[in-house]
């Protein structure tokens, strides 16, 4: 999502960003209570720096920056703490493994649509994944809150997953590389729900 710069402020941005700054952070520092700690300090950064913004259209890159810098600065400290140096080839995989540039990372701005994306699901599949992957509850989670089996709650999340690649498919046109991840995207502006996030 794009803000002007009157609109932004920092529970807007927390709005926006904490979950997927959350799986970001949990996917480099398996310390689940660390990786609360960080992004604490994430939003920190981002309060005490945000008046510093002048772009908005670089809100997003901006901000994965800070929190791809925080998580660099925990390892340090992490290795100073026990008199080791910080093994280089993770700083190394930090820095490099998805590159964020001025246009911010791809596999991010792809995550942003999806929630728009959503809407345009029948409500039963759109539920189950809202719940499973917006808000980050379990499938058993689902099928207790849906009343139906744990099997049942797997397929709908799966059978929704499928539509929601199906959608995304038909209106962008999406490159991936070997590991999956995406290398490039093209929106069919003329006929897509899809918002490019710069």
């Amino acid at each position: 999502m794009v803000f002007s710069i009157n609109q932004l402020n920092l529970h807007t941005i927390w709005q926006e960003f904490r979950i997927s700054l959350k799986q970001f952070i949990r996917a480099h520092v398996s310390n689940e209570q660390d990786s609360e700690d960080i992004l604490q300090e994430v939003f920190i950064k981002i309060h005490n720096h945000l008046p510093n913004l002048k772009e908005e259209e670089k809100l997003h890159s901006w901000v994965y920056q800070i929190t791809r810098n925080t998580i660099i600065d925990f390892y340090r400290s992490q290795a100073k703490s026990q008199a080791k140096l910080l093994d280089s080839d993770k700083e190394r995989l930090l820095q490099n493994e998805t590159d964020i540039t001025d246009e911010g990372n791809k596999n991010e701005i792809v995550a942003a649509w999806l929630k728009d994306l959503m809407e345009q699901l029948p409500e039963k599949y759109k539920e189950a994944l809202i719940y499973v992957e917006l808000e980050q509850h379990t499938q058993k989670e689902l099928a207790n809150k849906l009343g139906i089996s744990l099997s049942g709650a797997k397929s709908r999340v799966q059978r929704g997953r499928e539509k929601l690649k199906n959608i995304l498919l038909e209106c962008c046109h999406l490159e991936f590389d070997n590991l999956g991840n995406i290398l490039d995207y093209n929106v069919n502006k003329g006929n897509c729900s899809c918002r490019e996030i710069k």
